[in-house]
């Protein structure tokens, strides 16, 4: 049986808009969900809010760059009518009501959305919130961006924090050491068993991104069962679990379509 760690990749974005309460709610919904995932950057007036892109075009009503708004005008904006009329006047929550919402029930993989010349005080912003909530073994900051993570080091070394990236670089072990991480964020069609295994003995944790299929699923959770899977459909993930072992599938293939 798959029992490996299900990380619900911006809640359980396959369903409803990503990076909203009725993303994560959903995805709470299913109680074998552990982790979720979910992105943050800084509005204008330096409220840590939740959102993937830079720009608000995608996923809200609005236009431009979200530094460049106050959390009033963010908070005025739609991010739900854009997956379905059903979430019509969902809204960018903040990372204060998301840890609110979750706490006590879901890790949570914060990813600190910045770059090496924006969104400086992003990392401390996000600690304090995360220390308000005496979440601070309940949380990792994950972030592309080694910078973000020195800063996220400074300001609270307690909190984990991981590495993301989507390659396998020379001196990978290097990196993870110098920002102190115990966790690699990596698109999983990098890894490999061998990968994984060695990884994982040496005390990094491995988040594979973003796996939807229950084949793959099924393959990657038979590389070692401390693989964190991040879906987007942890409704998938939960399927995944019930179907026979990777050994029997061929015999299934004929019933099962994926």
């Amino acid at each position: 049986m798959l029992n490996n760690p299900c990380v619900a990749h911006r809640g359980f974005s396959g369903a409803a808009p990503e990076n909203t309460l009725a993303a994560i709610r959903l995805a709470m919904k299913i109680e074998e969900v552990s982790w979720i995932e979910i992105d943050v950057q800084l509005t204008r007036d330096g409220v840590p809010v939740v959102i993937h892109d830079f720009v608000l075009n995608r996923t809200t009503n609005g236009r431009g760059p979200v530094r460049e708004r106050t959390l009033d005008e963010l908070r005025s904006m739609d991010a739900g009518r854009w997956k379905s009329f059903l979430y019509a006047n969902e809204r960018i929550p903040t990372l204060d009501e998301v840890l609110t919402e979750v706490k006590g029930r879901l890790n949570v993989n914060i990813e600190l959305k910045t770059s090496e010349t924006g969104y400086a005080g992003l990392a401390g912003a996000v600690v304090s919130l995360v220390r308000k909530h005496s979440m601070q073994s309940d949380v990792c900051l994950t972030s592309f961006v080694p910078g973000a993570l020195l800063e996220a080091r400074e300001a609270d070394p307690s909190i984990r924090r991981g590495l993301i990236i989507d390659a396998l670089p020379a001196d990978l072990a290097r990196r993870l050491d110098d920002c102190g991480c115990t966790l690699l964020s990596i698109g999983y069609a990098r890894v490999n068993a061998g990968f994984v295994r060695s990884t994982i003995e040496r005390g990094i944790d491995i988040m594979v991104w973003t796996v939807d299929g229950t084949r793959r699923m099924r393959e990657l959770a038979s590389m070692h069962p401390k693989l964190m899977l991040c879906t987007n459909r942890p409704d998938r993930w939960l399927l995944a679990r019930r179907l026979p072992e990777i050994g029997e599938r061929a015999r299934w293939r004929r019933w099962i379509g994926f």
